[in-house]
């Protein structure tokens, strides 16, 4: 049930009303329509965009993502007011925190479980239940039916193969709302997007004395490319450390920067505790003192708005197959300033513009990152994946996963002999645990029998 009383701050005239004055119109009971008007009173009504919604709904889609006030307000004119804490410091509007979520989830889950033909199978007798998808999500039937295509019509396409290529870019640079496509640079996934930004800038710009700060939340694939330009350069690696609940404790970060630091590259998201780090508060303090920033965020792309202007990161990398694209394609994305002067870091293909045996001019961005034959087919996989969130509405998901990782907590917790792992203020779909007296990769494989499949 949506508490309209609790919706503050907002004139009745506000836009982002719209669709609620139609939705009380057509649907509010006869006897609470007196009441309803001296809230949201009547206007000329059309019902178009509503039903089309509503039918969405009913077909196994979100609907709910195609109100104004979820995903339509520009962030650049709005009047609405920015993000105070909630979520990850991604621009939130106060509607959407003072609405009351009493009803069941938008999301009909069901059908989207019919569109993954993974979880149409048994294990060991037992229907599958995939709960990895911190390591590997599973690719939906709209996914593999464009990938299909494309390798289907492989003569027909040859020709509109740049077309398609460069279409999937531009879904990526909406998505993630970057200034142009100019700044996304296709790769295999995070960890080749972690190695070229340090391949590139980390080479150019990092000289002896210096420092790169990392943290101790961070997946080994953003520490050892940092390690080996360091050790390369001459350079020190630094951390910045957690408490005990799995949070950063950035007032440490404040205190290990110095006049050397070159550098900063985080996670966005733990993706053993689901610790969702303030990377917009790391951002703002690495900016201070005219540090770049990257933000790892293959374990937040597939779980929470990302808005890379936003949150100001210079440079954000994710995976393909995080987010129920392909594997083997990945994203980079690097603000124009940076990717301007940096230096290629492999040679071939396209990455030239001309070339002789005594000198090669090099592309500009971001064909020059893409060395040798694009993957193609991949990349419309992956623009495939993006398209899937993006009719579900990313913010539907976010809320459906927190539903359901606040009800695992509570459901575990009730189990004698096993114990919660980490605590943080803010998560996303993680829940790690022990049980007493058993190995962890005994309990997968216990888990396994029953066709769980969980991280271990």
């Amino acid at each position: 049930m949506i508490d309209i009383q609790n919706i503050n701050g907002y004139g009745i005239q506000d836009p982002g009303f719209a669709l609620l004055r139609e939705v009380a119109q057509k649907y509010c009971p006869e006897e609470l329509q007196a009441e309803r008007q001296t809230v949201l009173p009547d206007e000329t009504l059309n019902l178009t965009e509503l039903e089309t919604a509503f039918n969405a709904l009913l077909a196994g889609g979100s609907g709910y993502g195609e109100l104004l006030y979820i995903g339509d307000v520009d962030a650049h004119t709005s009047s609405l007011p920015k993000d105070d804490g909630f979520g990850i410091g991604i621009p939130e509007t106060q509607k959407l925190r003072d609405l009351h979520y009493e009803e069941a989830d938008t999301l009909n889950s069901e059908q989207i479980k019919r569109d993954f033909p993974v979880l149409n199978q048994k294990v060991n007798g037992h229907d599958l239940v995939w709960l990895d998808n911190g390591a590997t999500t599973q690719k939906p039937n709209q996914v593999i039916d464009k990938i299909s295509d494309y390798h289907r019509g492989a003569h027909t396409l040859a020709a509109r193969a740049t077309d398609a290529y460069e279409e999937a870019r531009e879904k990526v640079q909406r998505f993630i709302n970057a200034a142009t496509s100019e700044e996304i640079i296709f790769v295999r996934g995070t960890t080749e997007g972690i190695n070229l930004v340090a391949q590139t800038y980390g080479r150019q710009f990092i000289t002896p004395g210096d420092d790169v700060i990392v943290s101790e939340l961070d997946h080994h694939a953003n520490i050892v490319p940092w390690q080996r330009v360091a050790q390369e350069k001459g350079a020190t690696l630094r951390a910045i450390p957690t408490d005990q609940n799995g949070d950063l404790i950035l007032s440490e970060f404040e205190r290990i920067i110095t006049p050397r630091t070159r550098f900063v590259s985080v996670g966005h998201v733990n993706n053993t505790f689901g610790t969702i780090n303030d990377v917009q508060r790391i951002i703002e303090i690495a900016h201070a003192h005219n540090i770049p920033v990257l933000i790892d965020g293959a374990q937040s792309i597939a779980h929470t708005p990302v808005d890379v202007q936003a949150l100001g990161a210079d440079f954000f990398v994710f995976s393909g197959h995080k987010i129920y694209g392909p594997n083997g394609i990945g994203v980079v994305y690097g603000r124009k300033e940076f990717l301007d002067k940096m230096q290629p870091w492999q040679g071939g293909g396209n990455m030239i513009k001309d070339v002789t045996i005594e000198r090669t001019e090099y592309n500009v961005p971001p064909a020059r990152f893409e060395a040798g034959t694009p993957n193609v087919a991949d990349a419309i996989g992956l623009g495939a994946a993006l398209d899937y969130v993006s009719h579900l509405g990313i913010r539907n998901i976010e809320h459906h996963e927190h539903q359901l990782t606040e009800y695992a907590r509570e459901q575990l917790a009730q189990i004698p002999g096993l114990t919660l792992i980490g605590n943080p203020k803010n998560r996303v779909s993680v829940v790690s645990f022990v049980l007493d007296g058993i190995p962890v990769p005994e309990v997968g494989t216990l888990l396994d029998k029953e066709g769980i499949w969980v991280m271990r």
